[in-house]
């Protein structure tokens, strides 16, 4: 046969094949009915003979080879229809058999572009990224990827030598999506997208956005793996959540890095299975409600903490395979505990194979470095705005959620997205277009993501890290609030280690340093953090910013948290504080576990242990965290000797608690204190016991409430106030 026979693909289109420079390879690869019959055209490279086989595998013919780089072109005459052939292959003096990818439709529909470009498209994890499936009766792997902007996208990876010849995608031009079925791919092996922009560029490779498994760093593939149903335990845990409110229950978190919680012997990282064995029964035997994992999502750099993620969808694979994510919240649930991951919608890294310039355009990010460059950390913000962007934000937060079944989304660094001039100087940050600093696409971003996780999810919660004055963060959407269920009080965090770092022969002078937090303490539903970081950069350890001889940097380190595990808001710590770790946080080393060899240290965990047990026996001490009718104020104002005395109260019917402390070293006797009610007030927790390492001056137990009207109050109780110590006093029914 001639060349110049009509149904041969032109010389220029074969030499775009080959140069990978064809845009449409599905117009022109695999079976094409035309005039004379059925033509079959592949691309192999490498390959010195190709056939044609019936599903039986009778050879239908050979297929000539037209290029010696391997484009192979056949007729079959009089064919009217397709037929699902394969393909006979030789190389040397290796033959194999294998279907033409080019020879399968579309496995994404029209109602999948529509929900994207709408931004609807809530689980859109399940038809983006790799998924093994059976397709028009044939296993293998589809491939999706949204790069609307380029001009030819192509999956290279173990299945094909990496050529980004041989599998060039289909592009859907209505959602710019491009995608590919690729037969007899399998689970585990490695891919990223081979992607040229509009000028025909190409780019650094890119690991896949909605890549539910990466390689661990330094490299940087995405890798194929099915999403299974997991065999969930935790049926009756997601029932329970469900119905609990969570404003009124008790919520005291462990915030944990897992790389630096502990690892092994030679410095590895522990697997999620060595974990869950060793971490969620020591923070269950300590307590805690929940655990907070600090960011899990593949990150390239250690130093990051995994606040600079790349793979969005992807559990590290630091800790080994993504099912042992889901094995970990399993046996969480099952420890009683609670997993809240921490999240970073606020901006990604800048790294090549990244979703920066991810088409050749500021695709995820905003063009103008002055809304897309984030001045702190040199990465890049998403563009909020982008309908198809906040949509992909939005499926990962519901993954997390859906796929893992985790309890909650601490959201991080919110006050950089709501402001556009967030660290940055006049004339470096573009107004909006009323002319403020408001980021309003990130503003409606943020309430469409509670609502969202709140209807989806009832019983989770979100936890907004938002560092300024911004109103209503915790408020409902629907009163012009952000919509979280919590924020973190960071003013109540600064204001609190300030006074605790002073000495206390200075503390008069700064006595409403603790009380100020009240002034604001019901405007928003807070948790109190004592986080990772405030314990990094040079900052030291909580017990390094305590004052004081050794003895006194324990009592106040007890004290520190005996105010606020009496404070109105959850509670957060950070790993490590629980027992008085000494130096300050280091990512790349376990704890000093060796710590609880010396009995100070031994007596802060105990004392931590003996804070959560009361603050979740006493309704009095969590119920009313969130409500102005949980707190009130007995003595506010004794700055001269460092004293302060309030009430917690919970439901009509609950024990109100007293809670009473003395921040400087003097141990106070005969110290009245106004009650609201007669009868027996029992000492249910003394920050300086014995137990505690401390120096055991107390009350014996309980003291009894006198008709002696103190502080406002009809009755009142005579104490001792140990030194540098915080007192818990439950009032016993008075009948």
């Amino acid at each position: 046969m001639s060349r110049a026979e009509p149904w041969r693909l032109s010389e220029l289109e074969v030499a775009a094949l080959l140069e990978a420079r064809h845009g449409d390879p599905f117009a022109v690869l695999g079976p094409h009915l035309v005039e004379e019959g059925l033509v079959v055209r592949a691309l192999l490279p490498g390959a010195e003979a190709v056939e044609l086989l019936d599903p039986v595998g009778r050879l239908l013919g050979p297929l000539d080879r037209r290029h010696a780089d391997g484009f192979f072109e056949g007729l079959l005459p009089g064919r009217t229809a397709a037929l699902p052939y394969r393909l006979r292959v030789r190389r040397g003096a290796e033959t194999v058999e294998l279907d033409d990818p080019y020879r399968f439709g579309p496995v994404l529909g029209e109602l999948d572009e529509h929900l994207l470009r709408e931004g609807t498209h809530l689980r859109l994890w399940e038809r983006l990224g790799a998924h093994p499936i059976v397709h028009e009766g044939t296993a293998g792997v589809h491939f999706a990827v949204w790069a609307p902007n380029a001009s030819r996208v192509a999956v290279v990876g173990d299945f094909n030598g990496w050529d980004g010849r041989v599998h060039a995608m289909r592009r859907r031009l209505v959602s710019g999506v491009w995608e590919i079925f690729l037969p007899g791919v399998r689970e585990g092996v490695r891919y990223k997208y081979e992607i040229k922009d509009r000028e025909g560029r190409l780019l650094p490779l890119k690991a896949d956005p909605f890549g539910t498994a990466m390689e661990l760093r330094p490299a940087t593939a995405s890798i194929v793996r099915a999403l299974r149903p997991f065999p969930w335990t935790d049926g009756e845990w997601m029932a329970r959540r469900a119905e609990q409110r969570a404003t009124e229950r008790p919520i005291s978190i462990y915030e944990v890095h897992l790389g630096s919680w502990r690892r092994r012997p030679d410095g590895s990282f522990l697997s999620w299975d060595e974990l869950a064995e060793a971490l969620l029964p020591y923070v269950a035997g300590l307590g805690f409600t929940h655990v907070e994992l600090l960011p899990v999502s593949e990150h390239p750099l250690d130093a990051s903490w995994g606040y600079q993620p790349l793979g969005l969808f992807a559990p590290t694979a630091r800790f080994g395979d993504p099912e042992g994510l889901a094995r970990f919240v399993d046996a969480a649930h099952r420890a009683g505990l609670g997993v809240i991951l921490d999240w970073v919608p606020g901006h990604f890294p800048a790294d090549p194979h990244g979703l920066g310039r991810f088409d050749g355009t500021a695709l995820f990010e905003h063009e103008d470095p002055r809304q897309g460059l984030h001045p702190d950390w040199g990465t890049l913000v998403y563009n909020y705005g982008r309908t198809e962007v906040a949509n992909y934000l939005l499926a990962n937060a519901l993954y997390w959620l859906e796929v893992y079944h985790v309890d909650g989304l601490r959201v991080d660094a919110v006050a950089s997205m709501l402001y556009l001039d967030y660290s940055r100087k006049e004339g470096e940050w573009v107004p909006n277009r009323h002319g403020g600093n408001e980021n309003l696409e990130a503003i409606a971003f943020l309430r469409r993501l509670n609502e969202l996780l709140y209807a989806e999810h009832p019983g989770i919660v979100t936890i907004a890290e938002e560092s300024t004055a911004w109103p209503g963060v915790s408020r409902p959407t629907w009163l012009g609030g952000l919509g979280f269920g919590f924020k973190w009080n960071m003013g109540w965090m600064h204001d609190t280690l300030r006074y605790f770092g002073r000495d206390p022969v200075h503390r008069r002078w700064h006595h409403h340093e603790l009380t100020f937090g009240l002034l604001y303490a019901f405007s928003e539903n807070f948790v109190l953090p004592l986080s990772h970081d405030e314990v990094v950069h040079g900052k030291g350890s909580l017990l390094a910013k305590m004052p004081g001889d050794c003895w006194q940097k324990f009592a106040n380190l007890r004290a520190l948290l005996g105010f606020m595990w009496g404070h109105p808001g959850k509670k957060l710590l950070f790993m490590g504080q629980e027992f008085a770790q000494g130096a300050e946080w280091n990512e790349s080393r376990g704890l000093d576990w060796h710590l609880l060899e010396i009995g100070w240290h031994r007596g802060v965990q105990r004392l931590v242990a003996d804070l959560n047990r009361l603050y979740r026996e006493l309704p009095a001490l969590h119920v009313g965290d969130c409500s102005v009718d949980g707190f009130a104020w007995v003595e506010a104002n004794d700055a001269d000797h460092s004293v302060y005395a309030w009430l917690r109260l919970g439901r009509p019917g609950d024990a109100p608690v007293l809670v009473v402390a003395n921040l400087t070293p003097v141990p106070r006797e005969g110290w009245r204190i106004g009650v609201p009610r007669p009868g027996v007030w029992r000492e249910r927790l003394n920050t300086d016991a014995v137990v505690y390492e401390g120096s055991g001056v107390g009350n014996l137990g309980a003291v009894v409430a006198e008709p002696v009207p103190w502080h406002g109050r009809p009755f009142s109780v005579q104490l001792t106030l140990p030194p540098l110590a915080v007192l818990f006093f439950e009032a016993e029914d008075d009948r």
